[in-house]
C-alpha cells in the first residue's frame, strides 16, 4: 500500500533515551566503520527514505532482488542495499549477533542485528541487476573492486543520523519534506532527480511538467554518491540555489538526498521512483537514459534511451508515483524561447548546446551564451571550472621496471618549472616506498595500497591547482583505474604509459633484479612471475628502446598543449 503523501513514513530510529543506553552498551560490541555508500545507505534506512526496508537485506531479500526486483514478502525493491564486509572482519561475525556501525570518525550511529551471511556471486549481480558485467560500469567496477567479499544483513537500530555540516536548511528527511507538504497544501508534488547543475532548459522543462501535472514541483538533487568526474556537490547546490528564484513564489522547494547512486539505468529509475514515494512525492519525471551511466567497454550505450522510462512505467501503479516524460529542450532563435524539442515551428532555427560542448567552453573559457544557462549559474560554474590551463592535473607514468619512467619524469618535471606557473611535484615509486609506504612489502595488496596513496596525494596536489608527476610501475588495471577516478574529481589524469619491450628493460637493469627473479629469488615480480596489465586507454604511448629521453619528454608536453592543459 503506498502512504499518502502527507502521513509519516515510518522510521528506524529509536527514542532518545534508548540510543544513549544502546551508545553506553556499544562499547563492548564488534564495530565496522561505514564506507562512504554504506554511509548513504544506512541514513535513507534510517529516515524511511528506503521503506519498506527495515536494515541491510537478508540473503533470502537479496536473492529475490538480483533475481526479479522483488523482496522475499514480493514487494517492489529493485536494487540491492547490502552492507558488505571484509573477509577478515566476517569472520569474527556470526547470525545472532550484534555490531556496531560506525561513521569513519568511530562516531556510532546504528546497531545491526546479524541475521544473515553470506558470499555473494558478485558475477550474477552484475549481469543481474546492472545489465552486464563490464568493469567500465562504476558499479560494477565498484562491486568487484572495491566492495567486501562477504555481505551481512539484518534488522537495523537507528541511533542518530550521520552529521552534515554543509547545507543544514537544505536537507530534509521523508518525514521533514511530508510535513511542510502538508504545511504547504501540497497534495500533488513532482519530483526533479538531478545530479548535473541546472541550465535554462532544465527549468523550462520542470516547469512545464509541474504545470502538466498540476503539481507542486520539489527539486531533489542527489548530493551523496554520483558518477566519479561529476561537478562537486557543493557547486551544484549553489547553482540550484541560483535558479530557484527563477520560478514562481510558493510553487518549487529544494531539498538535497544524500543518496549513493549506482548509476544503474532501468533498475535506478524504478528505485528513484520508490525513494520520491517514500518523500511524499506523486510525480516524477524520469530522462531519457535516466541514471545512465554511459558507455560500455565496446563504445556502446549501457542502457536503450527509453528503457528507464518503460520499466518505471511498467510498474508504476506498484511504485506509487506518476511518470511524468522528460521532454527535451531546445531554443528556438525566432521565437527567444525554448521548445520541446517535437513541437518545434517548421523552418526554425534551433539553438543548443551539449554538455561536452559547455565543458569545453568552461575549459578554455569561452563565452556561455545568456539564452543558455542563467549568468549565476556561470559564474558559479567558472569559480569551480577554471580554464583548464589555470587547473591542476596529474602525469601518471606506468610500464615495467626499467623503462625509463622515473628518467622521462625527471625531465618533465624540469621542463614544466621552467615553464612556471604553477607548482611541479614528482612523486616517483622508490622515493614514496621510502617516505609513504616504507612499513610495506611487495605483495599485490601492499603495491596496491602503495599506488593508491601515491594516487591520494596526486590528487590533494591536482585539487589545489599543481601538477603532480607519478613514475610507479603499477601493473594492474583496476588499481590505476581507482587512481584516476581519484584525480579525475578535481583535474586531469593523463596515463602515459611507458612500453619499452622487457628485453630492454632486462638489459638496462643495473640492480640486477631482473635476473634474480628469474632465478626465483624475487618473488612476485611485474614481468616475470606476476603480470602486468597493458593500459587499453592510455593517453599516450612511448618507448625509450630507440628513442631519446628527451623526446619522450617532450611528447608528453604536447600532449599536455594539445589537452590545453598547458599554453603552447
Amino acid at each position: 500500500m503506498s502512504l499518502p503523501n502527507h502521513a509519516p513514513v515510518p522510521e528506524l530510529y529509536v527514542s532518545y533515551d534508548s540510543a544513549q543506553k544502546l551508545k553506553a552498551d556499544a562499547g563492548t560490541l564488534p564495530s565496522w566503520d561505514l564506507t562512504q555508500r554504506q554511509i548513504c545507505d544506512l541514513e535513507l534506512l534510517m529516515n524511511g527514505g528506503f521503506h519498506p526496508l527495515k536494515g541491510f537485506l537478508t540473503e533470502a531479500d537479496y536473492d529475490g532482488v538480483v533475481e526479479n526486483m522483488r523482496l522475499a514478502d514480493g514487494r517492489l525493491w529493485p536494487m540491492p542495499v547490502t552492507l558488505d564486509v571484509s573477509e577478515t572482519f566476517a569472520e569474527g561475525v556470526e547470525p545472532g549477533q550484534d555490531i556496531a556501525l560506525r561513521d569513519a570518525e568511530g562516531v556510532i550511529l546504528a546497531i545491526l542485528s546479524v541475521t544473515d551471511k553470506w558470499v555473494p556471486n558478485k558475477d550474477r549481480e552484475a549481469e543481474k541487476v546492472f545489465g552486464a558485467n563490464d568493469l567500465a560500469h562504476p558499479a560494477v567496477n565498484y562491486l568487484h573492486h572495491t566492495a567486501g567479499k562477504v555481505y551481512l544483513g539484518g534488522p537495523i537500530t537507528g541511533i542518530q543520523p550521520p552529521v552534515h555540516y554543509d547545507f543544514k536548511m537544505r536537507r530534509d528527511t521523508p518525514n521533514e519534506l511530508r510535513a511542510f507538504f502538508r504545511k504547504m497544501g501540497w497534495t500533488r508534488v513532482v519530483a526533479f532527480q538531478t545530479r548535473n547543475p541546472l541550465h535554462r532548459a532544465h527549468q523550462e522543462l520542470t516547469f512545464r511538467a509541474a504545470r502538466e501535472a498540476q503539481a507542486n514541483l520539489l527539486i531533489h538533487p542527489v548530493v551523496g554518491m554520483t558518477k566519479p568526474g561529476d561537478i562537486d556537490h557543493f557547486t551544484r547546490v549553489r547553482c540550484y540555489e541560483a535558479v530557484l528564484d527563477q520560478y514562481p513564489s510558493s510553487t518549487t522547494t529544494l531539498s538535497l538526498l544524500n543518496l549513493a547512486m549506482r548509476m544503474g539505468g532501468p533498475r535506478e529509475a524504478v528505485w528513484h521512483g520508490l525513494i520520491r514515494r517514500n518523500h511524499g512525492c506523486t510525480h516524477m519525471i524520469v530522462g531519457r537514459d535516466h541514471a545512465g551511466p554511459g558507455k560500455n567497454s565496446e563504445g556502446k550505450d549501457f542502457y536503450g534511451p527509453y528503457d528507464a522510462q518503460e520499466l518505471f512505467k511498467a510498474h508504476a501503479a506498484e511504485i506509487g508515483v506518476e511518470m511524468v516524460d522528460f521532454k527535451q529542450m531546445v531554443y528556438v532563435q525566432e521565437k527567444a524561447q525554448y521548445f520541446p524539442v517535437d513541437e518545434v515551428p517548421e523552418g526554425s532555427t534551433v539553438l543548443d548546446i551539449s554538455g561536452t560542448e559547455l565543458r569545453r567552453r568552461l575549459r578554455e573559457g569561452l563565452e556561455i551564451p545568456e539564452w543558455f544557462s542563467f549568468p549565476d549559474v556561470v559564474s558559479e560554474l567558472r569559480r569551480t571550472s577554471p580554464a583548464r590551463s589555470k587547473q591542476g592535473f596529474t602525469v601518471f607514468f606506468t610500464g615495467l621496471s626499467g623503462s625509463g619512467k622515473s628518467t622521462i619524469a625527471n625531465a618533465l618535471m624540469v621542463k614544466l618549472m621552467e615553464m612556471g606557473g604553477r607548482p611541479v611535484t614528482l612523486l616517483d615509486g622508490d622515493v614514496v616506498r621510502k617516505h609513504l609506504s616504507s612499513e610495506l612489502g611487495f605483495s599485490k595488496e601492499h603495491r596496491d595500497i602503495n599506488i593508491k596513496r601515491i594516487g591520494y596525494v596526486a590528487s590533494e596536489i591536482t585539487k589545489n591547482g599543481g601538477i603532480a608527476i607519478c613514475a610507479p610501475i603499477a601493473p594492474y588495471t583496476a588499481t590505476r583505474r581507482a587512481v584516476r577516478e581519484m584525480i579525475e574529481a578535481f583535474g586531469a589524469f593523463i596515463e602515459v604509459h611507458v612500453a619499452t619491450p622487457i628485453e630492454e628493460c632486462e638489459r638496462r637493469d643495473r640492480k640486477g633484479l631482473y635476473k634474480l627473479a628469474r632465478e626465483g629469488k624475487i618473488k612476485e615480480f611485474t614481468g616475470i612471475s606476476d603480470p602486468y596489465e597493458v593500459p587499453a586507454k592510455a593517453e599516450l604511448v612511448v618507448d625509450t628502446a630507440n628513442v631519446s629521453v628527451d623526446h619522450c619528454a617532450h611528447q608528453v608536453i604536447l600532449k599536455l598543449e594539445q589537452m590545453g592543459l598547458i599554453r603552447a
